[in-house]
């Protein structure tokens, strides 16, 4: 199964409740502007669902572990340790990728609009993306998206079946994790410019980030502009 990248795209799989994702679309869409290419390349974003992959919901303890580091590699980009009620901490993330999936719909720049949107709104504001009411109020601070007819296709489910479909893909040897971005020229990165390990046991020790390579953004957009 070959992951067909059109030209002037950008394909990237990704969790919405990874941190690393977060990160690096963050990187994406800063570096995008920077070089004055938001008009000619769009971001496909494809469902790397890891609640699915490893069979296991939103794991908390990890999360709360990542943060700290790679919110230092990206202040920017939005982050806090959760501050809502722990019972209100979203368990799935299917909700806020079929969202993301439904707004495809409007075209890959509302779909990236609401993407971002929703990677902040989980680790800037501590909202529950789990919940539809929470992915419509996101949606509704979208200019891009209309979230009457996103709440259309959330409502009659038409946008699961996707996440299902791209799920084959992403439990291929292609994708090698949250994120992976791919190119039409063949280009494909997991988690650009950054190297990773963790000390100790996952939930239990930290991660620590033995390389950090920012300017790969830069590189990965003239690719995919053909400049």
């Amino acid at each position: 199964m070959t992951i067909e990248v059109p030209r002037k795209t950008v394909v990237m799989f990704a969790d919405i409740a990874c941190p690393w994702a977060h990160a690096a679309v963050h990187r994406f869409h800063v570096t995008r502007d920077r070089l004055e290419l938001h008009d000619a390349i769009r971001l496909d974003v494809r469902a790397f669902p890891l609640e699915l992959i490893n069979d296991q919901s939103t794991p908390k303890r990890i999360l709360e572990a990542e943060i700290p580091v790679v919110g230092t590699m990206e202040p920017d980009a939005g982050w806090q340790i959760w501050q809502a009620r722990p019972d209100e901490w979203p368990v799935t993330i299917l909700p806020a990728l079929e969202a993301v999936y439904a707004a495809k719909r409007q075209g890959l720049e509302a779909s990236e609009e609401l993407d971002r949107a929703l990677r902040r709104a989980l680790f800037g504001h501590s909202i529950n993306i789990s919940m539809q009411h929470e992915i419509i109020e996101v949606a509704e601070s979208c200019p891009l998206v209309d979230t009457a007819a996103l709440e259309k296709v959330l409502i009659d489910g038409e946008a699961r079946s996707a996440i299902f479909g791209d799920l084959e893909i992403a439990q291929t040897d292609q994708v090698q994790g949250s994120p992976h971005f791919f190119l039409s020229d063949g280009t494909n990165v997991h988690n650009p410019g950054v190297t990773v390990r963790w000390e100790g046991e996952h939930g239990a020790g930290f991660p620590v980030v033995e390389k950090d390579e920012p300017s790969i953004y830069e590189d990965l957009l003239e690719r995919a502009s053909g400049r």
